[in-house]
């Protein structure tokens, strides 16, 4: 195996010596990753040793006080908000994907009208999300400062994310799994449903995760929608904080800089932890 590895390496040598500017661009590739992965394990790392000292019981008590700062609230509300919001953006998003990928006309208007319009809204900024939900979620409905005002915000801010990740898992299914189906006499939708979505499934995943990391780090939307109350509401039309909020409240009063860092690791490691349960999901649904 060593001697195998040896001549592979001897093989790109010569082959970078008989075109230099291919060994610059495998370099300045090297060179690039090397730079990503030393800023993102120094960007944990610092996380890491400024918040860690913080981390104290006190953090994890059931009610908030001007003593314990307690983040268990708004851990609370964050579970709270993500599992409202995935469940209006979700079946929403993978359906319409469902519906551009195997029932829309190839190359039709109303093709090209949804993916720029998906693609326009996966470009403003949240704080423009956050305002259209404080006039309309908030004002116009008269839901006020909630929980479920927050969930409907980010819905709508996911919603493009989860459609075009869907979109792309199901036209990466090979045609002849489809075709396959179809010849023993399987119907159209039991083929989507029982063929086409198993096989995208991890692609499917993958979008849930990357929404699911960009509802838990929202801070701009959820300030005008959910407000910054540090409790967990009775209902969901109350008002509550989640954690990235309540990491921006402790930074911005400036005395308790230290428990902003330590809800940052505590942030990071729910992240963490989301990701590898939904990895696990998607393994158990792939061997299913």
């Amino acid at each position: 195996m060593n001697t195998i590895n040896r001549r592979t390496f001897k093989d790109k040598l010569r082959s970078y010596r008989r075109r230099p500017f291919s060994g610059f661009l495998f370099l300045m590739v090297s060179l690039c990753a090397l730079i990503t992965f030393a800023a993102l394990l120094f960007l944990i790392g610092y996380i890491l040793v400024m918040g860690i000292p913080h981390i104290t019981p006190s953090l994890f008590a059931w009610e908030f006080t001007l003593d314990n700062l307690s983040l268990m609230p708004a851990i609370i509300n964050t579970l709270i908000i993500v599992v409202l919001a995935l469940l209006i953006a979700g079946p929403l998003g993978i359906f319409s994907a469902i519906y551009l990928c195997e029932y829309a006309k190839k190359g039709s208007k109303l093709m090209q009208v949804v993916r720029m319009t998906a693609e326009t809204l996966s470009g403003i900024p949240s704080i423009v999300y956050g305002l259209f939900g404080l006039l309309f979620f908030v004002t116009s409905l008269g839901w006020s400062y909630s929980l479920l005002a927050g969930a409907f915000t980010l819905s709508i801010m996911v919603l493009p994310l989860i459609m075009r990740t869907t979109e792309e898992a199901l036209i990466a299914v090979p045609d002849s799994y489809r075709e396959g189906s179809f010849a023993l006499g399987t119907g159209k939708l039991r083929t989507i449903f029982r063929i086409v979505l198993k096989s995208a499934t991890p692609g499917i995943l993958a979008g849930v995760i990357l929404a699911t990391g960009r509802i838990v780090g929202e801070t701009a939307a959820l300030i005008y929608t959910a407000g910054t109350i540090a409790h967990v509401p009775n209902s969901l039309m109350g008002s509550g904080r989640t954690l990235s909020i309540h990491m921006w409240v402790l930074a911005g009063e400036g005395m308790h800089t230290g428990q902003a860092y330590a809800t940052a690791v505590i942030l990071l490691a729910v992240v963490i932890l989301i990701n590898a349960l939904s990895g696990l999901v998607a393994r158990k649904l792939e061997k299913g």
